[in-house]
């Protein structure tokens, strides 16, 4: 029986999911058969090593679920090879850097404003600590300025350059990337932890005819368990990104997960996916519109993703207080910095907006379309009326 104060906490968090709407970007609603396999036997085995050179004895199962999770993934995302170990998408591009690089040497990627991750060379995190690090943004009008970014590479000709980010709607040319980085001889890193799942559903381009290793987590729109994978295709990579991964930054892997991240990678291979892929884009793109319809910028001014970030400048909130102000009423979403930030990183002045768990539920773009007008009225009003409130999927 599960102790009374932890399963008071798990049912109130189940309420709290049930009984909100879910507007993170990266953050999805898993299948029960992934809920499953992410709390089955798996858990209690120790499986440090690749299939077929573990470490320790009765791997034979453990062997079996992880080549079934890396047949899968290769052949979901088109690629030679993969890791299913990492245990998050921070810990994938943690093991990429293990492999490839060495502490002082050069990457360039994203700013934090204009939609980076930190795990991308940011100051507070290790990646940002160990590698000296230079960062491109985007134009006044949202999009990634490929020339300046050609530009930085060839002034800073860094080891590494990479393309991805957590907060940018816009389809990112993975190929014009390759050819910058490739320009100075430096490895493309793809991470397209935010993209994956519609890449899989063919809504967004495949990195991997370009990058050298691209990374994920499968989370998000792939609608598994938390975790992280790394997929590539050229053979010469395979020992340097498995060793980097085990014993490299890593113990023993989640096998429990790994099991999860098999049956994520089966169901996203399914027809319906397509289609899931493909209602998401449709939604993201009728939400985005009523907020630009009322007024209310978007960076880059629209979204041919999952998410979209909205400028709240002139409004009267900062993006900490909108968030607070939607999750009162049952809304939940995130802050998020904006290209030309003024405000803090506590504070903000954008919001992170993504369809992708309420897609899941089964909402349509006329209920998007019906949630965004609630929420403009909650920007542009002071009143916390609840007396509308948006009617929950079954």
């Amino acid at each position: 029986m599960i102790e009374k104060r932890i399963s008071d906490i798990l049912a109130a968090e189940t309420n709290r999911q049930a009984t909100t709407i879910q507007l993170i970007a990266s953050e999805n609603f898993a299948s029960k058969e992934v809920m499953e396999l992410s709390g089955s036997v798996f858990t209690n085995k120790y499986a440090e090593g690749l299939p077929s050179k573990r470490y320790y004895n009765g791997c034979v199962h453990a062997d079996e679920i992880e080549n079934v999770a890396i047949e899968y993934a290769t052949e979901l995302f088109g690629c030679n090879y993969a890791n299913v170990q990492p245990h998050s998408g921070a810990n994938a591009n943690l093991a990429v850097f293990k492999a490839l690089l060495v502490p002082g040497d050069r990457i360039v990627s994203m700013d934090l404003a204009s939609g980076g991750h930190l795990s991308h060379g940011a100051k507070v995190n290790i990646s940002g600590a160990w590698f000296e690090t230079h960062s491109y943004g985007v134009d006044k009008k949202g999009f990634i300025d490929y020339d300046a970014v050609e530009e930085l590479v060839q002034f800073i000709k860094p080891k590494m350059v990479i393309a991805g980010a957590s907060s940018y709607s816009q389809v990112i040319d993975w190929k014009r990337f390759k050819e910058i980085a490739e320009s100075v001889g430096a490895y493309l890193l793809a991470d397209m932890a935010h993209y994956s799942g519609l890449v899989a559903g063919g809504e967004y381009p495949n990195p991997l005819p370009w990058a050298d290793i691209a990374t994920s987590t499968t989370h998000k729109a792939l609608r598994g368990p938390r975790g992280g994978i790394i997929l590539w295709n050229d053979p010469e990579l395979s020992r340097k990104l498995n060793s980097a991964v085990f014993p490299g930054t890593q113990g023993g892997p989640l096998m429990h997960i790994i099991a999860a991240k098999a049956q994520c990678f089966y169901e996203a291979r399914q027809p319906e996916f397509k289609t899931y892929a493909k209602r998401i884009r449709i939604n993201a793109d009728a939400m985005a519109k009523v907020f630009l319809d009322s007024g209310i910028p978007i960076i880059s001014g629209g979204t041919k993703s999952h998410m979209f970030t909205i400028d709240l400048t002139k409004e009267q909130y900062s993006g900490r207080e909108y968030a607070d102000l939607l999750e009162s009423q049952g809304i939940i979403a995130n802050k998020n910095g904006i290209p030309g930030e003024t405000r803090s990183f506590v504070e903000t002045s954008g919001l992170r907006i993504g369809v992708c768990a309420e897609t899941t539920r089964g909402n349509d773009s006329e209920w998007f379309k019906e949630l965004a007008t609630r929420m403009v009225t909650l920007l542009r009003t002071h009143t916390t009326n609840t007396n509308n409130p948006i009617d929950f999927p079954a």
